[in-house]
């Protein structure tokens, strides 16, 4: 077959259609076909990270302002929805995950003022101080976590209109449904005024602000918009997946996970949040495997995170040398090559 011919049948599949036939897998055929374990453990962490991923790359990717306080809005929206179906009776759960979004735009919002003075690495050293403040309320402030003496608390049952999601597929399926609807929504966000406005002052902001976009006021909204995103998604990782509401979820070592899904996947894309969330999560199941293969016995829990931050570590520097853009580029040339398509910029 000819490189035209093979083109010509299967260009389509990089395209609107092959996001048509990822969405019914995902929505059909895993839930038929996956067991707990891949639900539990690999599918709904997954989901919750993309889209964690998805929200800081919308800061990071798209505005160009560095953000290291990402686990810090996450807590925020947890706790917001945690405390929102606790104290509200009835409240239904989409009202919780949208109370904890937009608790957690408005940590950003406040979070977000120095980018008006601040710019790269000090305007990432006061995102993280947002992060250590937010570690030490919920630590100290009892009224948050409901009073518990351990600080831990369980999250409240996923149920709407009377359905129960608390298994496996119910959990899966309500993450599934968040990250699909927010991923469409910053999907039409970038490619809206608003969205060439964010990647305007991240190209250059002085000529943005000369043919008349409104830097401070789009600063604002990207820390906003990306900590309401951020924010749901901590909402999912603690109900869907953690089952827990607990400070030791959303330390700085998840801010800093959050980053590398949004350097190894690729800045300034969408999908590139997926794949970087996909190689995070994947990356313990491989080297476990190998390490119990190569070493047996020996290769304990410690062993295996010493290994994966070193091969984490590794892996980010190569991609800084080797492909700025991330594993989203590396996809579209392999795509480019299988389907001699011309090349593009990716989305």
């Amino acid at each position: 077959m000819t490189a035209p011919a093979h083109s010509a049948r299967f260009r389509h599949l990089s395209g609107p259609a092959g996001i048509g036939l990822l969405l019914a897998l995902a929505y059909g055929l895993v839930p038929l076909v996956a067991g707990d374990y891949l639900l539990e453990a690999i599918l709904t962490p997954f989901l919750a990270l993309a889209l964690a991923g998805l929200g800081l790359n919308l800061l990071v990717g798209y505005a160009g302002l560095l953000s290291l306080g990402s686990a810090a809005f996450m807590a925020v929206g947890a706790y917001a929805a945690f405390n929102l179906s606790l104290r509200v009776p009835g409240l239904p759960l989409p009202a919780a995950f949208l109370g904890g979004g937009l608790a957690a735009a408005a940590a950003g919002l406040v979070a977000g003022l120095p980018a008006l003075r601040l710019r790269g690495f000090y305007l990432a050293v006061s995102t993280l101080a947002a992060q250590f403040f937010v570690a030490w309320a919920l630590n100290r402030i009892g009224w948050l976590s409901n009073d518990s003496p351990s600080g831990v608390i369980g999250a409240p049952r996923l149920v709407l209109a009377g359905w129960s999601f608390e298994d496996a597929r119910g959990r899966y399926a309500v993450s599934l449904v968040v990250v699909s609807l927010l991923t469409f929504a910053a999907w039409r966000l970038v490619r809206s005024p608003t969205g060439r406005d964010l990647v305007a002052i991240r190209d250059q902001e002085t000529a943005a602000r000369i043919v008349g976009v409104r830097v401070a006021r789009t600063k604002l909204l990207a820390f906003a918009l990306s900590s309401f995103v951020v924010g749901v998604a901590g909402v999912l990782w603690a109900f869907a997946y953690l089952r827990t509401v607990e400070p030791a979820g959303f330390n700085l070592d998840r801010s800093f996970q959050i980053l590398f899904i949004v350097i190894i996947g690729g800045l300034g894309t969408l999908r590139g949040a997926f794949l970087g969330a996909g190689f995070i999560v994947v990356l313990p199941l491989v080297l476990s495997r190998l390490g119990a293969a190569l070493l047996g016995d020996g290769f304990d829990s410690g062993t295996l995170e010493m290994v994966q931050r070193i091969v984490l570590g590794a892996l980010i520097v190569a991609v800084l040398i080797r492909e700025p853009a991330g594993l989203s580029a590396l996809l579209d040339r392999l795509l480019d090559r299988l389907f001699d398509r011309p090349r593009r910029v990716p989305a």
